[in-house]
């Protein structure tokens, strides 16, 4: 018998490329445990910002110059302390001292400070005095129109309310039209307040005060013989210095009008 050995030699190169194609679909085997790649890590994100307004961006153009503050006086550097106190020795009979609120009011008071060390209230007469309500003066013509040489004054309307006893500027239609003249409250006004600059009060003396002869204006004015700053410690003057001008005496009847005829 004749064997062929040619089918064998098929059949066995059949089987191998079948097991090589079989080799070929196998996945590959995973890798050692623990050592597994770690997965990737998200990427972060912007961090959201507070919901507040922006800050403004920096002004890059020069800033304009700022005018340095001056802090206000305190109570402990002005009550009771001569350099802001005023002495008005009055016609009435007295002294009134007067307290200053430089706190408040500082050119005002410091334009009382100059005129009084000048000698400008010396005489000066309260030319309208109201019953009731207040007594200004402040003006060497007695006529309520005059003032000094200074230059007029900016309002400083403050807070001090207007009591009895009050200092504030008189003043024209213009707020900032004070100069020299100034009036003391007799009463309350509190209308007054915020439209008329006070700068001082009244702590002794007010029975001078209300003792001024009344009137728009009065027949007999009342007058500040002198005002002084209590730091100059000027004396007051003598008493018969500090009395009222006398009324002018009615005309004498003479014997020719006692002896005139009886016109019929």
């Amino acid at each position: 018998m004749k064997l062929s050995f040619r089918p064998l030699i098929l059949t066995a190169m059949a089987i191998g490329l079948a097991a090589s194609a079989a080799a070929q679909e196998v996945p590959p085997a995973p890798p050692p445990q623990g050592s597994e790649a770690p997965p990737p890590e998200p990427v972060p994100s912007e961090p959201t910002p507070p919901v507040e307004a922006p800050a403004p961006a920096p002004d890059t153009a020069t800033p304009a110059p700022v005018a340095p503050v001056v802090p206000a006086m305190t109570p402990d550097q002005y009550i009771n302390n001569p350099e802001y106190m005023l002495d008005l020795d009055l016609s009435t009979g007295g002294r009134v001292v007067v307290q200053l609120y430089p706190n408040v009011a500082p050119n005002h008071v410091e334009r009382l400070k100059q005129l009084a060390r000048a000698g400008f209230y010396n005489g000066i007469k309260f030319h309208r005095v109201i019953d009731g309500f207040m007594a200004q003066t402040g003006d060497p013509t007695a006529t309520g129109q005059g003032g000094s040489q200074l230059p007029d004054l900016k309002a400083e309307f403050n807070d001090t309310p207007h009591l009895r006893g009050t200092l504030s500027m008189a003043r024209a239609e213009s707020p900032d039209s004070a100069n020299s003249q100034f009036f003391i409250m007799l009463q309350p006004r509190f209308s007054l307040d915020h439209r008329y600059t006070a700068f001082g009060r009244v702590i002794s003396g007010m029975q001078y005060i209300d003792a001024i002869h009344k009137g728009e204006p009065p027949a007999v004015m009342s007058r500040i013989v002198q005002m002084s700053v209590a730091a100059d410690n000027k004396p007051m003057p003598p008493a018969s210095a500090l009395v009222e001008d006398q009324p002018a005496a009615p005309p004498a009847i003479t014997v020719d009008e006692l002896n005139a005829p009886i016109k019929r």
